[in-house]
């Protein structure tokens, strides 16, 4: 395990300085490293480190995400309003509309087939999205008209949205009837997230309070672990609490650090959002190596030109639905067009439920993870360059 662990921060490192230097984005580097290293091609991993692969790319997400929470800004947020609502599940819509209209036409899929597809392949990649708009955020790009802001809370919501769908079509596909409380599973599981998490906020800030005023102020760096201890048990409460009532874990934990960020002041929620912006220097390696490693090449040389024909298909789609949620809105044509393409990665929800419909034994299963691993190739380079390169010719430095 320590020679896997090494092989990927140091080639990982590595592989992203490259990637830097030639003016890419770093996580191109680091999903080729897992490509490259993982048990498809070279298989240098060791099996145990791909065995808590999930975990610990949860681990980093969660990371990333407390650094979210306590980077929004509350007040922009609800100044943005309808266009942030819509953005968590109108362009996930209308892209697995766009499954559901052309897959059986080019893949040979029935109907559910291709709705099974599109709820594994609508989800934006809140590990590409997230940290660039926090990096916005704080060069204040785009923040005058809320645009990261707006773009940060709808990517988080739009997993919970499209994970809750995937179960409900998963259902179909292997026979059954997907009752209605799965959908009404939707706006529960993000309503009781955001109300246990700002609750877990809350208590946090009086321990953090009390400990203040005890005379023995916690450092930190203990507060930091404090909070990621907390995330983990609302992560896991997600889980306890599956079979009773559906909660979002991802959205309690961002709904956690923006109380926190709410209720402390402006220079304690800053030192809190540095270190995790440290920890992320390592998170985001290990995240990404590891979404690499799960990608199966092989499948990918096997999904054909009729994949990326409706990979194109579907975002164009997606598009639409972005544009729908900019409708009667003050945002320019530019700004318009930097959301879309701020909307196109995808990489961490398609590696983490990709080969779940192979798994169940589906016809279909081979197909959705060609096009899964496909997706992730060709949509996370392309939408990390693109909101990389384009967020200084569309939006303005307030």
């Amino acid at each position: 395990m320590l020679l896997s662990l090494a092989l990927i921060f140091l080639v990982g490192f590595s592989a992203a300085a490259i990637c830097s230097a030639v003016r890419l984005p770093r996580i191109v580097g680091m999903i080729a490293t897992g490509i490259a290293v993982g048990p498809y091609v070279l298989d240098w991993l060791d099996p145990s480190i791909l065995g808590i692969s999930s975990q610990l790319r949860q681990i980093a997400l969660i990371i990333i995400l407390i650094r979210a929470g306590l980077t929004l800004n509350l007040a922009d947020l609800k100044k943005v309003g309808r266009p942030a609502v819509m953005m968590s599940f109108v362009p996930a819509c209308m892209e697995i509309l766009g499954y559901f209209c052309f897959a059986p036409l080019l893949l040979g899929l029935d109907r559910i087939e291709a709705l099974l597809m599109g709820a594994v392949l609508s989800a934006v990649s809140p590990a590409v999205v997230v940290p660039r708009m926090i990096r916005m955020i704080e060069d204040k790009r785009g923040t005058e008209k809320s645009i990261p802001q707006m773009i940060l809370a709808g990517a988080s919501c739009d997993d919970v949205f499209v994970i809750v769908l995937f179960s409900t079509f998963l259902t179909m596909a292997q026979g059954g009837s997907a009752p209605l409380l799965q959908l009404v599973n939707i706006p529960v599981s993000i309503a009781l997230g955001v109300v246990i998490g700002a609750a877990a906020g809350f208590l946090l800030y009086l321990f953090f309070e009390f400990t203040r005023k005890r005379s023995f102020k916690l450092n930190g760096s203990v507060k930091v672990i404090i909070m990621l201890s907390v995330a983990f048990l609302l992560m896991t409460a997600e889980t306890w609490l599956k079979n009773t009532v559906a909660v979002s874990g991802l959205l309690a934990v961002v709904a956690m650090a923006c109380l926190i960020k709410l209720r402390s002041e402006a220079a304690e929620s800053k030192n809190l959002s540095g270190t995790f912006g440290k920890l992320w220097i390592a998170a985001e390696v290990v995240l990404f190596v590891l979404v690499g490693a799960a990608v199966d090449i092989r499948y990918t040389l096997s999904a054909g030109a009729m994949a990326v024909a409706m990979i194109f298909i579907a975002l164009a789609f997606r598009t639409v639905g972005v544009l729908m949620c900019m409708v009667k809105t003050p945002l320019s044509a530019k700004e318009r067009l930097f959301c879309v393409i701020a909307y196109l990665p995808k990489a961490t929800v398609q590696a983490s439920i990709g080969a779940v419909p192979l798994s169940m034994g589906l016809p279909c299963g081979n197909m959705i993870l060609s096009v899964a691993v496909l997706a992730i190739l060709i949509t996370a380079p392309m939408g990390a360059i693109g909101i990389d390169v384009s967020q200084k010719r569309l939006l303005q430095q307030n």
